[in-house]
């Protein structure tokens, strides 16, 4: 297990809030620590969100606290029917991400009124709205997130783990049920990878320039996660109709493992260009390194006439129908990865170096 970024600023916040609360004598500093736990967030922006629904929330449940005592005391039946109507208010406002911090306030107000009751209750609000206070203050300063790498590490090592399988799957060298395993797991991966690209997307820029460069990286990562998951996709299709793929003729096999060779060599040179790792309009020998995808279609047709013969052997029939989807997830692979290349040759024209990524090891 890792120690990550989230982990090390919720125990900071835990810190700040507890010595804040212990610097002002608040009569109990542990309710400080605990409201700190709610309001750490990944992204600053979602620090901000959380700042404003966090006060809502402890508003709420300060109000409820102080009217119910005020009206009925503090019997643990009335708690409980307070407690109740707390949460209600919070999702009828959709602030249900603040129920737990509304709740710990209604009860830290109500479990020990004294003869100064409202005197209490604003010590008690003050002290859970430190803890939210600090740990805005370790959102905003404290290891501030750089997602964009993490983004592109993630997209890069699942890219190369999926070319990997497909250039071992089209040459029946694979293990199918190690396979199999890789796949669902590449499935959870993919998962991540959009949620990490909500968390980039929601990371503030304060200057018009990098507000620009921001916005055309983001539909350059979008279009990453899609080329992924059309990568994906053939792999998936390679992998369910491998016995068909055997029993192809020779030359066909040949004619889509080359084909798949080029497109996944375009794929890997498209990456690498966007951090700078290769030049944007190198010449290679051996030729082009995109897909001839009309080659691909012609061969397609060609063996769908071979076969035309014996189409009505149902068997033969959902062969061809497999190749087709094979061939056709090919070809959107390849329209996805010709997209990516377009955009990240745009950008380099209008950013220059200035949209290359640096990435940490």
């Amino acid at each position: 297990m890792t120690l990550g970024a989230r982990v090390l600023k919720t125990g900071i916040a835990i810190v700040l809030a507890l010595f804040l609360a212990q610097l002002l004598h608040a009569p109990t500093p542990v309710f400080a620590g605990i409201s700190a736990i709610f309001a750490i967030q990944p992204t600053v922006y979602r620090s901000y969100l959380s700042i404003i629904e966090q006060v809502q929330g402890n508003i709420i449940g300060a109000i409820i606290a102080v009217i119910f005592v005020l009206s009925f005391g503090n019997n643990v039946f009335i708690i409980g029917l307070a407690a109740i109507i707390v949460i209600t208010i919070n999702l009828k406002l959709n602030l249900e991400k603040t129920i737990t911090l509304s709740v710990v306030t209604l009860i830290a107000i109500m479990e020990s009124p004294t003869d100064d009751f409202i005197t209490f209750a604003v010590i008690r609000f003050s002290t859970v709205m430190l803890g939210i206070l600090s740990a805005s203050i370790v959102n905003l300063i404290f290891l501030p997130p750089k997602y964009e790498n993490k983004l592109y590490n993630q997209i890069s090592d699942m890219s190369e783990e999926i070319t990997k399988w497909i250039r071992m799957n089209i040459r029946h060298a694979s293990e199918h049920s190690l396979l199999k395993n890789d796949i669902d797991k590449m499935s959870d991966r993919l998962m991540k990878i959009d949620q990490l690209y909500i968390l980039y997307k929601e990371e503030r820029n304060y200057f018009k320039k990098t507000t620009l460069l921001k916005t055309r990286k983001l539909v350059i990562y979008r279009q990453m996660i899609v080329t992924l998951k059309k990568s994906f996709q053939t792999l998936k299709k390679i992998h369910r109709y491998e016995n068909e793929l055997l029993s192809l003729p020779e030359d066909f096999q040949n004619i889509i493992q080359q084909q798949l060779d080029c497109l996944i060599h375009h794929h890997e040179h498209v990456m690498l260009k966007f951090i700078g790792k290769v030049k944007p309009n190198v010449v290679f020998e051996e030729g082009s390194i995109s897909l001839d995808r009309n080659m691909l279609f012609q061969e397609l047709m060609h063996y769908y006439k071979e076969t035309e013969s014996i189409v009505h052997e149902n068997e033969e029939e959902l062969k061809q129908y497999h190749m087709m989807q094979i061939v056709s997830a090919i070809i959107e692979y390849d329209e996805n990865v010709e997209h990516l290349d377009t955009l990240i040759t745009s950008i380099q024209v209008h950013h220059n170096h200035e949209a290359e990524v640096t990435i940490e090891e």
